[in-house]
């Protein structure tokens, strides 16, 4: 009976589902066959599962659209966050050749890239990968504002690749990792395990073009200036004992913020390179901190806390302290007769009544 209670008073709670990552139709498109989804990422990329757990893969969806003759296959992968969304979009852009970043004025969606039949893109968390010698990329803009929309810190684009210089950079080459075999795929030019990833990193690189020849400039963002500084050691370490064949390797480090060259720069345009990039107040918002992050954080609010505990104990004490003889005195007062309150006593001298007469002493001699 008292089981059958228990049952019955448990909590209900409804699930609402997730809106579709697909639409029934865009432009002059229209889905086929109703769509497969999962959150599986075996089903959608079985040679790439590694590289979509660390983006934070969330779920996909597949449809074929159809319009007159044509078709056009469409898949949607849709990630935690736009952070995610954006390390997944540099794989792919590396693992399909052929792909070329789409200029501003024709982009689609947040950035995209297109080439043999096919076009790749993202919209805050979601990226879409398009297969389709009968479609132009700007048919897919209709298909861009269709997609799920995520507002707040998960919305937010990764800030680390705006850090990249404009010039001489080939935009096809940037790439942008979160985890140790995202790195790897897309050609990092350091060891994985060598650059703290598991300390939530943020890596980014690309190729550039100076006067004095071509090179590859890495970007690697920390949480805390400590682990970049600890970090930056380390592959400094590796770097001395592994030099031959990384070309000309300038390192600099500023805050959270780790730049190296490599590649066929002459020094001075290196260093130039390094020296140009400056870290300008960048937030992290939802990216979970280091052991060691979390320690220190512990430790300032423990010593605040404590700071806060012993002003308040002074301040309650003072109090108390000035009641008690404010009180006290006027007790005293009481039990004497008096009124507990007294004005203040002032001695007079009377000036206001002016001179009076001197009183003589017997001894003083008479005058006259």
């Amino acid at each position: 009976m008292s089981a059958s209670l228990l049952a019955q008073a448990a909590p209900v709670v409804l699930n609402e589902p997730a809106a579709p990552l697909l639409p029934q139709r865009f432009g002059a498109w229209e889905m086929q066959a109703p769509a497969t989804t999962s959150n599986d990422a075996s089903q959608i990329d079985a040679a790439h599962v590694a590289e979509l757990q660390e983006d934070g893969f969330n779920r996909f969806s597949t449809a074929k659209y159809v319009r007159g003759g044509a078709t056009l296959n469409v898949q949607a992968l849709q990630f935690v966050d736009a952070t995610g969304a954006s390390a997944a979009l540099s794989l792919y852009r590396a693992s399909h050749a052929g792909l070329r970043a789409m200029p501003a004025g024709q982009k689609l969606g947040t950035e995209s890239a297109a080439g043999d039949g096919e076009v790749l893109l993202r919209t805050g968390n979601t990226i879409v990968i398009a297969n389709s010698a009968q479609v132009q990329p700007s048919e897919l803009q209709a298909l861009a504002v269709t997609l799920p929309k995520i507002s707040g810190p998960r919305g937010m684009s990764p800030l680390l690749p705006t850090l990249l210089p404009g010039k001489g950079l080939a935009p096809e080459s940037v790439r942008y990792s979160l985890g140790p075999v995202s790195y790897a795929a897309t050609g990092g030019v350091l060891p994985a395990e060598i650059l703290g990833f598991e300390k939530s990193a943020e890596e980014v690189t690309a190729n550039y073009v100076a006067r004095s020849g071509k090179g590859t400039l890495t970007l690697l963002l920390y949480p805390t200036p400590q682990i970049a500084g600890d970090r930056g050691r380390g592959i400094a370490a590796w770097v001395n004992a592994h030099h031959d064949g990384l070309g000309t390797v300038k390192m600099r480090r500023e805050g959270p913020l780790v730049l190296m060259t490599t590649g066929g720069f002459a020094a001075d345009d290196a260093q130039q390179m390094i020296e140009n990039i400056h870290l300008q107040g960048i937030v992290t918002w939802d990216k979970p901190m280091p052991h060691e992050f979390h320690s220190e954080v512990r430790k300032t609010a423990s010593l605040l806390m404590s700071i806060a505990i012993l002003s308040g104990v002074l301040m309650l004490a003072a109090v108390l302290l000035g009641l008690f003889l404010g009180v006290g005195r006027a007790s005293i007062r009481v039990l004497m007769g008096k009124p507990a309150a007294s004005e203040p006593e002032f001695l007079g001298l009377g000036l206001e009544r002016g001179p009076t007469k001197a009183i003589r002493r017997q001894d003083d001699p008479a005058v006259g």
